[in-house]
């Protein structure tokens, strides 16, 4: 078994003693059981793919929930084994400060997965019971809990950055919220205050599409809001100049470029 299974296994044993991954399994669960049957509700007047609705929905929970989760579980990955003093002793193993970083990583990347397919599986499942199958929206729902597990990816390496450029455990806490706010909640009222203040004059389309693309929350969005046809009657939403296929790779380079850099920074930092 290599170094990097040994952490992430780990990381997975540790998250089932805090019962992490129940806690989140059933929060999720709830949530989505919850949006399936209010979902439903509006399906006799507007002719709308319950499927669809439940999507949109799901979709909207997961930008705001999925990354703080994804946070908490990954901002003292290296700096909390520092300050327990346990670090020293994991690099005195013959073991590669990539494959520490790498592991605790994958660890909490399969924490968020299980979690993720079971929560919304379950929500999925019930679901099918009660309005049976539609293959392209069960598509885009299928779409939804791969990108749900690839954003919660994304901010764990994030989460995972964050713990690598700083010392105390407090300030890489307050590093992961501040990157929630500002990825999540404030990005996008900054975009809205600047198209208003710039009525047309400056922003284009263009230029709009491009700055959406610096948050992974807003290609989320995108891929799962626009990048279905039934879903996006629903959500009233185009893909405009963006490819689904691109929308894809720039998530999946969220992922890689936040965790190299978290892997090079460790390997330069001193212990």
């Amino acid at each position: 078994m290599t170094p990097l299974v040994t952490i992430a296994g780990q990381e997975i044993r540790a998250g089932i003693r805090n019962r992490w991954v129940l806690a989140m399994t059933l929060l999720l669960a709830a949530l989505a059981l919850s949006l399936v049957l209010v979902g439903s509700a509006p399906t006799g007047a507007v002719g709308a793919s319950p499927l669809a609705v439940v999507i949109v929905s799901l979709a909207s929970l997961t930008i705001f929930l999925v990354p703080l989760v994804a946070l908490m579980l990954s901002f003292d990955a290296i700096v909390g084994e520092a300050e327990r003093g346990t670090l020293l002793l994991l690099m005195a193993y013959p073991i590669s400060r990539w494959q520490i970083v790498a592991g605790k990583f994958a660890g909490h990347v399969v924490i968020l997965a299980l979690a993720t397919t079971v929560g919304y599986g379950a929500a999925g499942v019930v679901l099918w019971l009660n309005a049976g199958a539609e293959a392209g929206a069960w598509g885009a729902f299928l779409a939804l809990i791969g990108t749900s597990i690839l954003l919660g990816a994304v901010f764990a390496a994030l989460g995972a950055l964050a713990s690598v450029l700083v010392r105390e455990r407090a300030t890489a806490a307050g590093l992961a919220v501040g990157l929630w706010l500002v990825l999540v909640l404030l990005y996008d009222a900054a975009l809205l205050g600047l198209l208003v203040a710039d009525q047309g004059q400056y922003v284009t389309e263009a230029l709009l599409d491009t700055l959406l693309l610096f948050n992974p929350a807003d290609v989320y969005r995108l891929i799962n809001l626009a990048g279905h046809e039934a879903v996006a009657q629903v959500a009233g939403m185009t893909l405009s100049g963006h490819s689904l296929l691109a929308l894809y790779g720039v998530l999946a380079a969220w992922v890689a470029v936040p965790l190299g850099l978290a892997i090079l920074f460790f390997e330069r930092k001193q212990p």
